[in-house]
């Protein structure tokens, strides 16, 4: 399409659904006023109006590190693993503090319809018509797991898990940032060089109608120029298009209000080196989070199984209670019938300790077990497998960035000499020593050339972010 009818179409599609909700949306709410919705009324989903358009405010710039860190506060699969990180950290300190005795506290006051005569006899289990009871209770559960710390580790490994499973988030965000972010870069650069292309093209244009108007140029270099420049001017309004299209990817990554007004800062060139792959290979042994997730899977496993065998054992369980248990609310307490003795004490404890064995459960207990067991089969393969894969991945991702750094350079000369190309061959047609058409290829050469320059820049960048999540930042 000519003239930007595709960039067009689209920002009037845009306002256009802007204008509508806003022409209803004015209704909506006098009607609202004259009778409020059903409580279950279901509600309407609006579209956020894009801002920047049509602001005078000045763009906001964003540099990568920037874009990184708006990205983290906004991306729902990243925040979600944070949140089952910290979940699983209050795990761990839950099951560190069963561990240790509980200490509660307990006050009744139990009334009992008396005889009339006696204080006692009418009931079963009250020794009085009236019976206070406050205690201070200390409890402890004592089994094999938790004497051998078996919840305490696993809850560890479901820790570290998800601390792995955060990593990958992280690092795989990584990724789609600096693919979106460089893909705007890049997109702009095309633009740039589109519009460098039109210029040209449209000068060349200029120079061939001016020497046919005076008789030292061919009809036909006109032609040729012409249709250059109308090629041309359909790879601009496309580069255009690319480069707005990119804009809207960018900023639903990085604005919770889909801001358009921004620029984004050109560091292609500055991309870090590549490290020898020994040093690769190093890191990726220790900060791998595919491996540990592998890893802390099989621990989990293993802890399972380790549990589900002490279920067999038996379990003890101690209480000890510590206060008043009488029929008066005090320290002292003078006895119905026994009034010479005087006031007794009424402070005591008593201990309560329980074996429980498990006897007979129709198999439950051994079910489990195989369940566990079960488990621990397919995280041993999932390892296995992990460990594999991320060899494989390691070397041919390292092996494709060193490609693409090799493609980089390259790249980066071809576009030096096209640039020097179209020079030289400006001048030589200017001089009437080069045809029509050496000016169109030399053009469509270089617009070429730094098309593919940009276009490898993004893929080398893009391909240390990939190897950065085996690695870690280097």
């Amino acid at each position: 399409m000519g003239d930007s009818s595709v960039l067009i179409s689209r920002r009037l599609s845009l306002i256009a659904a802007g204008l509508t909700i806003a022409m209803i949306l004015p209704g909506a709410n006098a009607a609202a006023q004259e009778a409020a919705p059903a409580p279950n009324a279901e509600v309407e989903l609006q579209f956020v109006h894009p801002s920047g358009q049509g602001q005078a405010a000045p763009p906001l710039t964003i540099t990568f590190q920037d874009a990184m860190e708006r990205a983290r506060k906004l991306d729902p699969t990243l925040i979600g693993s944070m949140s089952d990180a910290r979940s699983a950290r209050e795990d761990r300190i839950q099951a560190r503090n069963n561990l240790l005795p509980n200490i509660s506290e307990s006050t009744q006051y139990l009334n009992t319809e008396g005889n009339g005569k006696i204080s006692d006899g009418r009931f079963v289990t009250q020794d009085g018509v009236h019976v206070y009871r406050q205690w201070g209770i200390l409890r402890q559960d004592l089994s094999p797991a938790a004497l051998m710390g078996t919840a305490v580790t696993r809850a560890k490994a479901a820790e570290a898990l998800a601390s792995a499973k955060s990593e990958i988030a992280r690092r795989g965000l990584g990724v789609t940032v600096t693919k979106t972010y460089y893909a705007l870069v890049s997109a702009q650069r095309k633009y740039a060089a589109a519009q460098a292309g039109l210029d040209q093209a449209k000068h060349f244009l200029d120079i061939a109608n001016d020497l046919e108007h005076q008789g030292q140029g061919a009809h036909s270099d006109s032609i040729k120029a012409d249709v250059a420049y109308r090629i041309q001017k359909q790879a601009f309004d496309e580069a255009r298009f690319t480069m707005e299209d990119t804009r809207l990817s960018l900023a639903v990554i990085l604005f919770p209000d889909f801001n358009e007004n921004f620029t984004v800062v050109d560091d292609l060139d500055t991309a870090p080196a590549l490290p020898p792959f020994p040093d690769v290979e190093a890191m990726a042994e220790k900060e791998n989070p595919d491996l540990r997730v592998a890893l802390e899977t099989q621990r989990e496993a293993e802890l399972d199984v380790k549990a589900a065998k002490t279920a067999f054992l038996p379990t003890i369980s101690i209480e000890t209670d510590w206060g008043i248990e009488a029929n008066c609310f005090s320290l002292h307490c003078t006895r119905a019938g026994h009034e010479s003795v005087g006031g007794t004490p009424n402070l005591g404890y008593f201990l309560t300790a329980a074996l429980n064995l498990p006897v007979w459960d129709w198999g439950t207990l051994r079910s489990k077990l195989h369940q566990a067991e079960y488990k621990q089969e397919s995280a041993k393969a999932q390892l296995s497998l992990a460990q594999r894969t991320a060899v494989s991945e390691l070397y041919a991702t390292y092996d494709e960035a060193m490609v693409a750094r090799g493609a980089l350079e390259d790249s980066r000369r071809t576009a030096e000499l096209a640039q020097e190309s179209l020079r030289l061959v400006n001048l030589r047609f200017a001089g009437g020593a080069s045809p029509a058409t050496e000016v169109v290829d030399a053009q469509t050469t270089l617009v070429t050339a730094q098309n593919a320059f940009a276009d490898a820049q993004v893929r080398y960048r893009t391909l240390l972010a990939t190897l950065q999540t085996f690695t870690g930042k280097f």
